[in-house]
């Protein structure tokens, strides 16, 4: 089976795996102080240009979100978030099992604007009501398209306009970042935003993404809900070991790119052969329409998402390519698909 279901159903990179076994009897101090963390925290700094941020080390995305945002609301308020939003479909009502109110509309490629934000806020006019404090965006979204300077600009300027903080969910931001499309920087991203999170685990780690809080207000006893909400490791080391290998000679970017460009093949191949997109994505997720009878043979050869209902004899589905994903897997992938359509 060639599996197109994900970008982490590899293990980790071999870099990766070399520095992990080397500091497999190293000694090392518990839950994020030591020195493997505090350099890939410096080197996170350097790159995003914010040397006053405060970086924290969680296993994955979910806990990332679920931490990040009870630490900054109280206990009245609400996040805003496009109805594709990983916080609103995603994740099981972490956020509403945590006493948060998760206030979706629709967008358009899966991107919140101003507008809708406005039309969100203005929706909420009193204590009756719950308070939308936090705007929830991924970059690349959960379509796979990405966010523009200009788009991410106009949304801190309404958030500076209505008192409202900027989070960013950065499970795939290096895929969003090496896209061709791209024209943010990390450092854009960390003068935007209130505060954003860097994904390994979806780009050649074993387990771990990096929370960037670049909003001083925000970060105050962070480590105390985090060690509460089960978000501390003990064995922190682990994910500053794996993040100080992918951020040191520009892997994380490296594994990004080669992701990119093996859905753009597939990207390339599925358009030639006639097929429609729910969605235009230039990152490591193409979400192309396959007629069902197609889908359904290719199954048995491929794992990939079926992508909603579909209609009329088609069926949507999502393909991932990885940072390990294979140029033959590919060609292989287009060549069956060649033959049934």
């Amino acid at each position: 089976m060639i599996c197109f279901n994900n970008d982490y159903s590899e293990g980790a990179h071999p870099a990766i795996l070399r520095a992990l076994e080397e500091e497999n009897l190293r000694q090392n101090p518990g839950y994020g102080a030591d020195v493997h963390c505090a350099a890939a925290a410096a080197r996170i700094r350097e790159l995003a240009q914010c040397p006053e941020a405060d970086v924290h080390f969680l296993v994955g995305g979910t806990p990332c979100n679920l931490i990040s945002l009870t630490a900054f609301l109280r206990p009245h308020q609400a996040a805003i978030a496009a109805e594709t939003g990983h916080i609103a479909v995603h994740e099981s009502g972490s956020i509403e099992a945590a006493g948060h109110k998760v206030c979706t509309i629709a967008a358009d490629q899966g991107k919140l604007t101003g507008e809708l934000v406005r039309k969100v806020a203005a929706e909420h006019t009193d204590e009756h009501m719950v308070q939308p404090k936090l705007i929830f965006i991924s970059d690349s979204t959960e379509l796979g398209t990405i966010y523009t300077k200009a788009e991410l600009t106009e949304l801190r300027a309404v958030c500076d306009e209505l008192g409202l903080y900027l989070y960013l969910d950065g499970a795939r931001l290096a895929s969003a970042l090496t896209s061709e499309e791209n024209d943010l920087t990390l450092a854009d991203i960390a003068a935007l935003t209130d505060a954003f999170y860097i994904g390994g685990t979806k780009n050649g780690m074993l387990i771990g993404e990096a929370l960037v809080i670049t909003n001083k207000a925000l970060g105050a006893d962070f480590r105390y809900i985090m060690k509460q909400r089960g978000g501390m490791l003990a064995k922190g080391w682990l994910i500053g070991l794996q993040f100080e290998v992918l951020l040191k000679d520009g892997l994380y970017f490296e594994n990004a790119r080669h992701a990119n460009a093996m859905s753009a093949r597939l990207r390339e191949g599925l358009a030639a052969a006639g097929c429609r997109f729910v969605a235009d994505s230039p990152t490591n997720q193409i979400f192309p329409i396959l007629p069902r009878a197609a889908a359904d043979a290719l199954t048995q050869r491929y794992g990939f998402e079926r992508w909603g209902a579909g209609d009329a004899g088609f069926q949507p589905v999502r393909l991932v390519c990885s940072w390990a994903t294979k140029e033959e897997d590919v060609a292989a992938f287009l060549a069956d698909l060649e033959k049934l359509i």
